[in-house]
């Protein structure tokens, strides 16, 4: 006698939370064809049978119209038994109706062949014979004259397990198949029936059985009262039967909540979120296929509900729009040359850089229109200086053109930014956050700015006498001592203003003759902020990556963190060193000078300091008073530790008092003719080798900076 098996394919699979990318779809219900589903809905009253009640669309009770239910086939058409139990017909067999949910779109039933059989005696032995359908459209089992839906009268696969019946023609021996179980029922001395529980998706798999084993039927039993996996690991062939006698769940048509006239997008929506979750935590091919290709074809037929497409229409939808993707993906994974794609990827990333620049700058602008300087059309800049008629000068990063606004009266300095410069959004930002929302006599005051797609300009009050270098290094003697003094006091009022005055602190990072610009009486103001930062004042310390600023003004703290830590200290060192250029006439660095104690000018100026020589620094005979306050200031600025150095109030303090209360300050660690130690010296190369090469000297070029005036 043959050995007979029941196989167990248990398909229970986890919730899942999943978030779809499908947008709120604003689009309005069909009209027409959704009222004519509705009063398809309404047709017919709803009726009872047994002990359920109010059944209504999509079932219909034996004998009615065709009009009423799911259309003109019989698959949703219950009868009323003999015993008062409410029965319908699927794939030939005769199922009892237990219960019916409205909610979740489903009714429970039961085989009335086993539910008839109460005895335990019996041995549950079903034959080769026809399973209930399962969701899979071209599934041998399912009714290929379906005309509403592929999903009628199908089991819910996350819902279901199924039992397979196998026919096997000797013992199971093999270990590696743990969940064969034997029926208990028939007797075991000359052969062997086993129980098999494996996890497959869609019911028995004929690759899975073992080789002596031959199919014969399979059932379905819900699992939702289920709550460990491990009881389907471990049940034996009673466990199995009492769980096929509960029955399982069938769902309702994929129709039956689209003719709902009120349905909405945000249904839809879930409808289809809920089909997706059904296929996508499968090992099926077919079904993860299913989630990530068929789920907005879901959707589009619920939405398109209204029109009574048939399902032969969307069958023919389904396989264009299959065809579609196959041919798609295969022309994307095999058929596109890798250098286009690398080429397209190339071009994609440079576009996606300028667009995150072009939005973090209209960002920012959008918040500073209704506070900050006016924002000038690419048109009006054009205007404003006739074209670019008047070039004032030209810098590594733009060139800089003279213009007056439309009243003609008010004359501007319009900085153009070169397109194809290194610099990126930030120092455009930078100048505008800062010089926008300071108004000091001795800052220059932005007037303006433009900035469309990667054309910017930045528009300045105009400055006719150019910047402070063509006069303190011109042959001839431009100021007096006095206009010296009140010049640099005055740079240093509009210093101290950017560090105490405004709600942040600004670091300008790049003090120096050239960014000190002079109106017509040569009222000094500090100009190009390109480089400025802006923190909260109760900072000690200013994080920044890299040096900025110009050589030969560049504090040593922001070359080498042992001088100490950068704040505005650095602009006060940078000052320090405009100072003694005022002074001395000259730049602080020689590099053409063959002798090196006379290449650095801070040096000579403390030994003349220090030595009480006759002969001046300005080539005069007597060293004048104001002179030495510049001097002398300006060796406190440039004190190698940050710490050492004065505050700019007490800068200013200094330049409004007397040279009698200046006292002259310890020496540079840099005018020493010893050499650096091991240590500072080690570490001194090894950041100046991170320092860009834009930081080399050439015509006192700054960082990512260009000049505004010659």
């Amino acid at each position: 006698m043959a050995t007979i098996s029941i196989i167990v394919t248990y398909t229970l699979q986890k919730a899942i939370v999943i978030s779809t990318l499908l947008g709120v779809v604003a689009a309005a219900d069909v009209g027409g064809g959704g009222q004519q589903n509705y009063n398809l809905l309404q047709k017919c009253p709803p009726f009872s049978c047994g002990d359920l009640h109010n059944i209504s669309y999509p079932f219909r009770l034996q004998g009615d119209t065709r009009d009423c239910g799911i259309g003109p086939l019989p698959w949703y058409d219950l009868s009323c038994s003999s015993s008062g139990k409410a029965t319908i017909q699927i794939n030939t067999r005769t199922y009892y109706v237990s219960s019916i949910n409205y909610t979740d779109l489903s009714f429970f039933v039961i085989d009335a062949n086993l539910q008839d059989d109460d005895t335990n005696s019996s041995c549950l032995l079903p034959r080769s014979d026809h399973p209930p359908y399962t969701e899979w459209p071209f599934s041998p089992w399912d009714h290929p004259t379906d005309s509403y839906g592929f999903l009628d009268l199908a089991t819910y696969s996350y819902r279901s397990a199924w039992a397979c019946f196998v026919n096997c023609s000797g013992p199971i021996a093999d270990t590696t198949m743990p969940w064969y179980r034997p029926v208990s029922c028939l007797p075991a001395n000359n052969y062997f029936v086993y129980l098999h529980n494996d996890m497959l998706d869609d019911g028995c798999m004929l690759g899975e059985l073992q080789p002596s084993c031959r199919y014969l039927s399979m059932i379905p039993f819900d699992t939702q009262h289920i709550s460990d996996y491990s009881q389907l690991q471990n049940a034996s062939y009673t466990d199995i039967v009492g769980f096929i006698k509960k029955g399982f769940r069938v769902r309702f048509p994929l129709d039956y909540n689209f003719l709902n006239h009120n349905i909405s997008t945000k249904e839809c929506l879930e409808n289809s979120v809920r089909y997706f979750k059904e296929n996508i935590n499968s090992t099926s091919v077919m079904k993860l296929a299913r989630a990530i290709f068929w789920t907005d074809i879901y959707f589009a037929r619920c939405r398109a509900a209204g029109h009574r497409y048939t399902t032969k229409f969307m069958s023919l939808m389904v396989i264009i729009v299959s065809v579609i993707v196959t041919i798609k993906l295969y022309f994307v994974l095999c058929r596109l040359i890798l250098g286009s794609l690398a080429v397209y990827i190339f071009l994609a990333h440079k576009y996606w850089k300028t667009r995150i620049t072009i939005n973090a700058v209209e960002k920012f602008l959008q918040m500073q229109q209704m506070i900050g300087p006016m924002r000038y059309a690419y048109t009006d800049i054009i205007a404003i200086t006739t074209h670019f008629r008047d070039k004032l000068g030209q810098g590594g990063y733009g060139s800089v053109y003279k213009g007056a606004l439309l009243s003609g009266n008010v004359h501007v300095a319009v900085k153009m930014l070169s397109g194809n410069s290194n610099c990126n959004g930030d120092e455009f930002i930078s100048e505008v956050s800062t010089i926008g929302q300071i108004h000091h006599i001795n800052v220059v005051r932005l007037v303006g700015f433009c900035s469309e797609e990667m054309r910017r300009a930045l528009v300045y009050e105009y400055m006719p006498r150019g910047s402070l270098d063509k006069y303190i290094f011109s042959s001839e003697k431009s100021f007096s001592w006095d206009k010296l003094n009140e010049i640099a006091l005055g740079i240093a009022r509009g210093i101290n203003y950017l560090h105490q005055g405004c709600e942040m602190q600004i670091l300008h990072f790049d003090i120096k003759p050239h960014n000190i610009l002079l109106d017509d009486n040569f009222v000094p103001k500090v100009a190009d902020f390109g480089l400025a930062k802006l923190y909260p004042r109760d900072k000690s310390f200013v994080p920044v990556s890299a040096a900025r600023g110009t050589v030969g003004y560049i504090a040593p703290e922001m070359i080498s963190r042992s001088f100490g830590a950068i704040s505005s200290k650095s602009d006060v060192y940078s000052f320090g060193m405009l100072l003694l250029e005022m002074a001395g006439g000259r730049r602080n660095v020689d590099p053409h000078s063959a002798n090196s104690s006379q290449a650095y000018y801070p040096s000579q100026v403390y030994r003349q300091l220090t030595r009480r020589e006759t002969c001046d620094i300005s080539d005069i005979i007597d060293m004048h008073e104001l002179e030495k306050k510049l001097c002398v200031v300006g060796l406190w600025c440039i004190q190698m530790r940050s710490t050492d150095r004065p505050t700019m109030s007490e800068v200013i303090e200094m330049l409004q008092g007397g040279t009698d209360d200046l006292q002259v300050p310890p020496k540079p660690f840099f005018c020493d003719d010893e050499p650096l130690p091991e240590v500072e010296s080690h570490q001194l190369v090894s950041d100046l080798t991170a320092i860009p090469e834009e930081l080399q000297e050439d015509d006192d070029d700054s960082l990512c900076l260009f000049q505004s005036y010659n």
